[in-house]
């Protein structure tokens, strides 16, 4: 039989808000154990939640972002449940009035048509603490410090129906975030993560199967891995003539599997209901209208001017708008130097790889944009060669200097004599007498044999295309 398989993913994120979403505990990363966790957040008889306004500034951000229903008046409610790192018996969250509706989020393919995926929702809500299990002997620890943490949890329409697919929307999600500057993006740190609902259902059938639910995906390399397991054990499971368990389950990195954590709940397994201690939010036009305001230039509007303005192809645009920070740089760089196809392989190409290499976030980069651009621009003025650039990239990355101190230090500053390179083409042509005969008589694939001679001998200072048209000149004489 013919299968199809049918996702849906939701996107635990944190946001970047100084302070917890119903307590002025702080959520940075990293503090001691229990060290950030007040009375609010322990779930203290007595203690009121009283809502932090920045993480409802940052969900509107987020609704408007995605061209969403806003939901001008949302409740929180209490989901309830017990478990170690939950000291309230509950969790607040939203439930029937979240505060964004539906949405969609356009994803750009590999084969490069775009795939629409529908929004179902997007609530508030706040993270429950960790449980320790390592360096705990028969035991384990819980640290509180994540408790009360404001997230948003997104939630998708069934829309997915591969795994790679739920790897660009995973990607397209995360970048978009990171745009309106309201969540890390840290998936190390839990600041993103994602579960993935898969099922199986017969090819044409318009009935969803029983689907597994596996729990927090933190990388995107491990999702893939993850669902495609997942897809594998379903069809097996079903071509076997049993039937897929409703469940949540977990994926194993190690052994390349996901394995059965718990029987999968339902809403009303929660007995949800409105929180008595919060009032519902009311939002008023004005607040949606200043929210609106603070938008960025989002990265599908970006990536169509990057076409339009710098003359690039959707390929280079998309690349380079897929992170912030690398757009910024980028058009730093232009505004320098001009070129936008030369700063666009530049920036894609020597310039990512040395970042890659060193392990090194952008903003770590010992090579500022400025610095890139003029090193661009001694190539446009035949001040350096293409060829020479990577070394005088390579002592920039190093804190040798600039483009124009480096060139000085070791006199790199390419030739454009024509008579010095004439000079230098005559006499790679005379201590080559044979290999000249041989492309006079037709051996033409020998013309890069006097190129890469000329270059060496010029120690690769050698104006190329002035090279070029020398051989070529005196070559076919």
């Amino acid at each position: 039989m013919e299968w199809e398989v049918v996702i849906g993913l939701e996107t635990h994120a944190q946001l970047s808000t100084r302070s917890k979403i119903f307590s002025g505990a702080a959520t940075a990363y990293g503090a001691a154990p229990n060290s950030q966790a007040c009375l609010v957040d322990l779930g203290f008889p007595g203690q009121l939640p009283v809502l932090n306004k920045e993480a409802v500034r940052m969900a509107v951000k987020f609704g408007l972002a995605i061209d969403a229903e806003i939901g001008m008046r949302s409740v929180f409610a209490r989901k309830n449940y017990f478990y170690p790192d939950l000291p309230k018996g509950y969790q607040i969250s939203q439930f029937e009035l979240p505060i964004v509706g539906k949405g969609e989020i356009n994803v750009v393919q590999e084969d490069g048509t775009t795939k629409t995926v529908g929004i179902t929702r997007a609530h508030l809500e706040e993270d429950a603490g960790k449980s320790m299990h390592e360096g705990f002997a028969e035991h384990s620890g819980i640290d509180l410090n994540r408790a009360g943490t404001p997230l948003i949890e997104i939630v998708t329409e069934p829309d997915i129906r591969s795994a790679k697919e739920a790897v660009a929307y995973a990607k397209k999600l995360h970048a978009l975030l990171l745009y309106l500057e309201i969540c890390d993006g840290n998936m190390q740190e839990g600041s993103f993560r994602c579960d993935a609902n898969v099922s199986m259902r017969p090819k044409g059938q318009k009935e969803y199967g029983t689907r597994a639910e596996i729990k927090n995906l933190n990388s995107f390399r491990f999702m893939e891995k993850a669902i495609n397991y997942e897809i594998e054990r379903q069809v097996d499971v079903l071509e076997s003539g049993e039937k897929v368990v409703q469940e949540t389950r977990l994926y194993d990195s190690d052994k390349d599997e996901t394995r059965s954590m718990r029987s999968k709940e339902e809403a009303n397994d929660y007995r949800y209901f409105p929180d008595p201690d919060l009032l519902p939010v009311e939002l008023e036009q004005s607040f949606i209208e200043g929210v609106r305001k603070t938008l960025p230039e989002l990265p599908d509007v970006k990536r169509a001017r990057f076409v339009s303005d710098y003359i690039l192809s959707d390929y280079d645009a998309t690349i380079l708008t897929d992170s912030r920070p690398l757009a910024d740089y980028y058009e730093a760089v232009v505004i320098v130097c001009k070129e936008s196809k030369l700063a666009a392989n530049w920036v894609m190409g020597d310039f990512s790889a040395f970042l890659n290499k060193d392990n090194k976030d952008l903003a770590e980069s010992p090579v500022s944009a400025e610095m890139l651009g003029g090193m661009l621009n001694r190539i446009t003025d035949n001040t350096i060669s293409g060829k020479i650039a990577k070394t005088v990239f390579e002592a920039m990355w190093a804190g040798e200097g600039d483009v124009d101190t480096i060139v000085e230090a070791k006199g790199l500053k390419q030739v454009t004599d024509t008579g010095a390179i004439e000079a230098i083409v005559d006499e790679v042509m005379a201590n080559n007498t044979g290999q000249v005969e041989a492309y006079k008589s037709g051996k033409e694939q020998l013309f890069g044999f006097f190129v890469g001679q000329v270059m060496k001998a010029s120690k690769g200072k050698a104006n190329p295309a002035m090279v070029n048209e020398l051989l070529k000149t005196k070559l076919n004489s």
